[in-house]
């Protein structure tokens, strides 16, 4: 009996624990609906919701090195930015310019500012009232990621569409 009783012990508390750990997990269930809440859009945003735009359509694009040229993945984006603002027509937005750490400050805010354009234009150009819609650039003073690396500079080379 002086052997059971400590491994006993052993056996409670690791039940214990596996417990409460698989009631955290579940506690933390994605897309779990709570409760008195209708209709969700996929991530958890309410159609027509800033998050609904952030989670579904996406709110940014990417460029190459030293171009404002949307390539075909940023047309597909904005693509869906347009339909869904579009579809919701109560929103402003802010289109974002922003360049990687390479180059002066000033050139960096001119070609933010050429990659913001480009977004307005093309979102103008599939039906979103250009009334609605700002531009700012921010050329490399707000970058997402900060390394000396092709990694990070890409993430930075962005326009991001700000719903407001």
């Amino acid at each position: 009996m002086v052997i059971t009783a400590p491994f006993n012990t052993a056996l409670r508390a690791a039940a214990m624990l596996l417990f409460v750990v698989v009631i955290a997990a579940c506690s933390r269930t994605p897309n779990a609906m709570p409760t008195g809440v209708g209709n969700l859009g996929p991530g958890g945003g309410a159609p027509g919701s800033q998050q609904e735009f952030l989670v579904s359509v996406g709110d940014r694009v990417f460029f190459e090195t030293d171009s404002s040229s949307l390539t075909s993945e940023a047309m597909a984006t904005l693509d869906k930015q347009a339909a869904w603002l579009n579809q919701y027509q109560n929103y402003r937005i802010m289109v974002e310019g922003h360049a990687d750490e390479r180059g002066t400050r000033e050139y960096n805010i001119a070609l933010g500012a050429r990659r913001g354009s480009v977004v307005v234009n093309y979102l103008v150009s599939k039906g979103v009232n250009s009334q609605r819609i700002t531009t700012q650039s921010f050329g490399k003073e707000r970058p997402v990621a900060i390394c000396n690396d092709i990694s990070c500079w890409s993430q930075n080379r962005r326009a991001v569409t700000v719903v407001q």
